[in-house]
């Protein structure tokens, strides 16, 4: 049973580190993202509504990557399959 609270509490550890480094990562990207827009938009102000779709496309899939973690870092928290293995090798 030892082993099973563990397995439990990396997993809390790894689900900790999914999100935290995931909402980091897409909060850099967009607002780095962000910073360039601003920064052509100053340079050339014609190309704005090109270059607003495409921000907004990109921001979109930065989003994506991080709700894409999290729900890898929830499937870990509800249905652990490491978990089920550990247990499943205890039992046998």
């Amino acid at each position: 049973m030892e082993f099973i609270a563990q397995v439990q509490a990396y997993t809390a550890i790894a689900i900790g580190i999914i999100v935290g480094l995931g909402a980091l990562a897409a909060a850099l990207g967009i607002g780095i993202m962000g910073s360039k827009f601003l920064e052509s938009a100053a340079r050339q102000p014609e190309l704005v509504p090109m270059l607003q779709g495409r921000m907004f496309l990109l921001a979109g899939l930065i989003d994506a990557a991080f709700l894409i973690g999290v729900g890898v870092a929830m499937m870990f928290a509800f249905a652990n399959p490491l978990l089920a293995a550990v247990q499943a090798a205890a039992g046998a």
